[in-house]
């Protein structure tokens, strides 16, 4: 059984060991939050490429105590020359290849300015500090995880039909096996030139300028004036307040509004058990109630047609508690969509703290490997609409819906937890999960992390839109939620990857430090 780790030196929490074993490491020489993430965010980038990669998007929490959170939106928006005439002949934007390849990755973008955050902090150590367990994956190679063979073998034949894949990617034309040492030199290259000219070269420098000279020749709308003009943005995060708490996440164009609803709404029903039917009825048909109004107002930030701030107010979130029937399930479906995403925390020993999440989109995004810099590119704009009149219609300039949301709650008693997972639709039922058994129900975190889970809709490429749940919940209950109208699936797994890689850490007004990580993953607890 897994138990939640305990310090008082930091931590940091990912979904593959090597990135947490980075970032603490950072933590150990005298690192801060921020710089530990970092670390651990170029480490996973190189050592999980079906989830992640430097060509993604980004968004952070960020907690310094006394201080109000910041967060950063390091979301890239579609290129200049991505319109409906660049598609013209299309019924959709393709799903893989150069031209799934439209918006810019963001979140290089976002660990410079989360670097300003923290630049006050103390001393700041050097990228070549920060980056130097990335670069020497990159160089000497990592062993390939079980969830990276499979996913490869899942997707090879479209992936390998996507530019420079097979070469980055595959071993001899097919799929790493676990445990097979996969090199990136190219990759490891690009990681030592961030860390000689500074992360900016990433948009406005020599690898700028090689990236986009690769995407032009690749047939990517993306183009150098792209690059040059693109920097992440501090915004002010979204909150609810909770009897016991105040909860953050972020606001457009992710689904931050969706995380922050479904807990608030839950209070309002709370059960008395946890891992009962309340607590799943409870959850399953808030998460119904936020993902509609998600889906009616969560866009590019300039389009939002309300105040997602307003949708979290007291009389909002009665008014939707009082629509949940507490034995009937409302009737489903609803189309959700996919994502695959690394989810990370970390917390130094000044109690400041970091919620962050780093995303490609779909497993291995576009598939596309840019032959100079060897950067994976996400496909996160196929989720434009080709109707210019819909509410995710693509434009120039525009940024596309985002599953990606970390979460950070500041409790009345002086505790900080930050959490999150990956998962597409799952990230806020995920969440909502693993909140609501700590702070409402006080279950141990790596308890509240390792029970068992469920996952209203799709992802991970299934077509099904029912409840699935891990087949460690009991009869009983399984068969009560099925007579309140739920469309049940039981998955035959005890740890189902379809329900995400979760982690979390908390900080204690003491200076403890409770971390916990998810065993469905590769990931783990590292503390100082």
């Amino acid at each position: 059984m897994l138990h939640t780790q305990r310090s008082f030196g930091g931590s940091c929490v990912a979904p593959h060991h090597l990135a947490a074993s980075a970032g603490r490491d950072i933590l150990k020489q005298g690192g801060n939050a921020v710089e530990a993430m970092v670390a651990a965010a170029a480490t996973i980038a190189v050592v999980y490429p079906h989830m992640n990669a430097l060509g993604g998007d980004g968004f952070w929490l960020i907690h310094e105590p006394g201080k109000a959170p910041v967060a950063i939106d390091a979301c890239g928006p579609a290129a200049g020359f991505a319109n409906v005439d660049f598609y013209a002949g299309e019924t959709q934007i393709p799903e893989r290849g150069p031209k799934a390849a439209l918006t810019m990755g963001g979140t290089v973008s976002g660990w410079h300015e989360a670097l300003k955050v923290a630049a006050d902090w103390g001393r700041p150590l050097p990228l070549t500090t920060l980056l130097a367990d990335a670069i020497g994956h990159a160089q000497y190679g990592v062993a390939v995880s079980k969830s990276q063979e499979t996913l490869t073998a899942k997707h090879i034949e479209r992936l390998s039909q996507s530019p420079g894949f097979s070469d980055a990617l595959l071993m001899d034309g097919k799929a790493p096996r676990e445990g097979e040492r996969l090199r990136q030199p190219r990759l490891a290259t690009t990681l030592k030139r961030l860390a000689s000219a500074g992360l900016d070269d990433f948009y406005r420098g020599e690898l700028a300028a090689s990236m986009a000279r690769d995407l032009e020749a690749l047939g990517s709308p993306l183009r150098l004036d792209d690059f040059h003009a693109y920097r992440a943005q501090r915004v002010t995060p979204l909150e609810v307040s909770l009897a016991e708490a105040t909860v953050y996440n972020l606001p457009a164009p992710t689904q931050g509004m969706a995380s922050l609803m479904i807990i608030a709404i839950y209070e309002r029903l709370k059960a008395a058990e946890a891992n009962g039917f309340g607590h799943l009825h409870g959850l399953i048909e808030a998460t119904k109630r936020a993902f509609m109004l998600r889906d009616q107002y969560v866009t590019d930030p300039e389009r939002v047609p309300t105040s997602l701030q307003a949708l979290l107010s007291n009389e909002r979130i009665d008014a939707e508690a009082a629509q949940i029937e507490a034995s009937q399930a409302l009737p489903w479906p609803h189309e959700p969509a996919p994502g695959d995403t690394v989810w990370m925390g970390a917390v130094d020993n000044e109690g400041r703290a970091v919620s962050f999440i780093q995303s490609i989109y779909w497993e291995f995004g576009s598939g596309v490997v840019l032959p100079e810099s060897g950067v994976l590119w996400q496909n996160r704009g196929i989720s434009f609409s080709l109707d210019p009149d819909a509410l995710r219609g693509l434009a120039p300039g525009r940024k596309p819906f985002h599953t990606l949301n970390p979460a950070l709650a500041r409790f009345n008693d002086g505790r900080t937890m930050v959490y999150g997972t990956m998962g597409g639709e799952g990230q806020p039922q995920t969440q909502a999960a693993v909140f609501s058994r700590y702070a409402f129900h006080h279950m141990p975190l790596q308890q509240a992390i390792t029970a068992p889970r469920w996952l209203l809709g799709r992802t991970w490429g299934e077509s099904s839109m029912n409840l699935k749940l891990e087949d460690r919940f009991d009869d009983t209950l399984v068969a009560a939620l099925k007579a309140a109208g739920h469309d049940v699936e039981v998955l035959n797994e005890p740890f189902s990857d379809t329900m995400g890689h979760a982690g979390g850490i908390v900080h204690h007004p003491d200076g403890l430090i409770e971390s916990a990580h998810d065993p469905r993953s590769n990931g783990g607890a590292a503390s100082v």
